[in-house]
């Protein structure tokens, strides 16, 4: 690692939020130096409490991380918020910026906020999200919050990325009660009905006990917190749920469970992105895969015979190259 390199690990390591900005820079732009500097701050990682929030657009849920993060910042926690945005078809930013919802904490320098372009990833998170979590978690902070993209039940691969997973509602949305009828219910560790001022509340919570009453029984019970984020309300009982959530999970020991296969998740998704770019890379340079899809588009040959036989030939690439190095 060169000298520049160590001195921004460092200054990321002391808290310094100008570094962690870079760090994430590096990280989201898939620049060597940035896996180099994740390699080494990751000991200092895994002390932060890592909370996603998901659910559908207009939910409220950067209203409710802008209410969190004022709780926790009152009990003097150290607070991280990444929010992953729709692409940009123009520039692949985040199209959105950093949440103007969010703004109230951009003073605060106990408080830093990101947003992510999630690039089409399916799930609605970047492959560089756990990244991004880890170098906020080696920065020192407390507690750190992804908000994903409202795509609905597709969202269920924020479970690979957070120690607990807050599912946000609004009443008169019957979307949501669908959305939970699909499996989504199977995902939340804490359910919450924002906007709860609306006619329709108590009915929604009727509804989401029903549906989680026929849900496999675990040793936590899925809690439904009413909230009115907007103006604080019910945030002090999500703090606690969230609290009591974290505490049953270490007690438990399964949050070193959720752990390890949020990581084997990373790795696998890092090891796929890099095939891929690997693979596409190769079949660039390959004349007979410009040929194989000319078959394709003239329909002389099918998508998926076409993919067995760049497989076959990248298999045996490989098999004659093993051939070689013995």
């Amino acid at each position: 690692m060169s000298q520049a390199q160590q001195t921004l690990a460092q200054r990321l390591l002391d808290g310094d939020k100008r570094a962690l900005a870079r760090a994430i820079t590096l990280v989201e732009s898939d620049d060597p130096a940035g896996w180099e500097l994740v390699r080494e701050v990751y000991p200092h990682t895994g002390k932060a409490a890592i909370v996603g929030l998901t659910g559908a657009p207009g939910a409220g849920k950067s209203t409710l991380i802008g209410a969190l993060t004022k709780a926790r910042r009152a009990q003097e926690h150290e607070v991280a918020v990444l929010s992953i945005d729709p692409s940009s078809p123009f520039t692949q930013g985040a199209l959105l910026g950093d949440r103007i919802r969010l703004t109230d904490h951009f003073l605060d320098p106990g408080v830093f906020i990101r947003s992510m372009a999630n690039r089409g990833a399916l799930g609605g998170l970047s492959e560089a999200a756990l990244q991004t979590a880890l170098l906020m978690d080696a920065a020192g902070k407390d507690d750190v919050f992804l908000e994903t993209v409202g795509v609905g039940q597709a969202e269920v691969d924020i479970i690979d990325h957070a120690d607990t997973i807050v599912l946000v509602l609004m009443p008169g949305s019957g979307d949501s009660i669908q959305a939970l009828k699909a499996g989504v219910m199977e995902i939340p560790d804490i359910i919450v009905v924002n906007k709860a001022d609306h006619p329709l509340t108590d009915t929604m919570v009727r509804e989401i006990r029903g549906v989680l009453s026929l849900a496999p029984q675990r040793g936590w019970r899925v809690p439904i917190v009413k909230t009115q984020a907007h103006k604080g309300e019910g945030v002090d009982e999500l703090v606690a749920k969230l609290d009591e959530h974290r505490k049953h999970i270490e007690e438990e020991g399964t949050l070193s469970e959720r752990r390890r296969r949020n990581l084997r998740s990373e790795v696998v998704a890092i090891c796929t992105f890099r095939l891929r770019r690997r693979l596409e890379r190769q079949l660039d340079a390959d004349p007979r895969f410009a040929e194989l899809l000319e078959e394709v588009v003239s329909r002389r040959l099918d998508p998926a015979t076409a993919a067995s036989r760049i497989l076959e030939r990248l298999d045996a690439a490989d098999a004659s190259r093993a051939g070689d190095d013995g």
